[in-house]
């Protein structure tokens, strides 16, 4: 069964992004805008925009720009197109900002992840997507890599048509496989995928990184890879069941 859903999700996911291609022309992507009806409506997708205030995240080897400015830029990208194709769209950020106290009872990082967690149990979201930079100690390391939790099948689906809609969008030199990953953010109970755009650690990419119109394909790859998946054979997954804000 597994071969099987790998297949499908192969043709589906290159016939959709093929398709988004052809209709662009040889230089330059179609912009969602132009789609004759929104393919996306109802679907509701919680975009994470990672690190935050005083969390820079990984930080561009030259350059030193930290990655959490990128991430909201991509991030802020997403959303508008995803908007565009009919989706409901929360964010788990939107400005440049941890969501922590100053001094919590709990660590800074545990209580910025509880409070992203709880703005997505609260969204009623069928999927999540948590936007990235990567960085290694090797310089050698790039291309877009994106991770899922081993125990969804849904969420590997999801990270699978990613991964396939950015590695043909952005045509890496290193064509990378989604693998399994321990993360906080992939454990809320939907399809959910953690997106490594790149590595700041690499200075060739760390330069695309850097421009306003590389960040705008790495969007358009991945609200390909949604497309792509939303179209994919079967039922959507439910909204998460919205819980209400307790006061901590």
């Amino acid at each position: 069964m597994e071969r099987v859903w790998s297949r499908v999700l192969l043709t589906v996911t290159v016939f959709c992004t093929a398709a988004l291609f052809f209709c662009a022309g040889d230089n330059a992507v179609r912009t969602f805008a132009e789609s004759p009806k929104p393919c996306l409506e109802g679907l509701v997708v919680a975009v994470d925009a990672g690190h935050g205030g005083y969390d820079g995240g990984a930080v561009g080897r030259v350059s030193g720009t930290p990655e959490k400015g990128l991430n909201l830029d991509v991030a802020r990208r997403v959303e508008k197109m995803l908007r565009e194709l009919g989706a409901d769209v929360v964010m788990t950020r939107t400005d440049d900002y941890a969501l922590c106290d100053e001094n919590p009872p709990i660590r800074k990082k545990l209580q910025d992840m509880q409070r992203r967690a709880a703005i997505i149990t609260q969204s009623g979201a069928q999927m999540v997507l948590s936007i990235h930079m990567n960085e290694y100690a090797g310089r050698s390391q790039s291309g877009p890599q994106i991770f899922y939790r081993e125990e969804c099948p849904a969420g590997r689906l999801l990270a699978g048509a990613l991964q396939e809609a950015m590695n043909t969008g952005l045509k890496p030199p290193k064509m990378r496989s989604a693998m399994a990953g321990d993360y906080y953010i992939l454990t809320l109970g939907v399809p959910s995928a953690l997106i490594e755009c790149g590595f700041l650690s690499n200075k060739r990419e760390e330069g695309l990184l850097l421009q306003a119109q590389y960040r705008q394909q790495v969007a358009e790859s991945i609200v390909q890879g949604v497309v792509a998946w939303a179209h994919l054979p079967g039922e959507r997954p439910q909204p998460l069941p919205k819980v209400e804000r307790q006061e901590e």
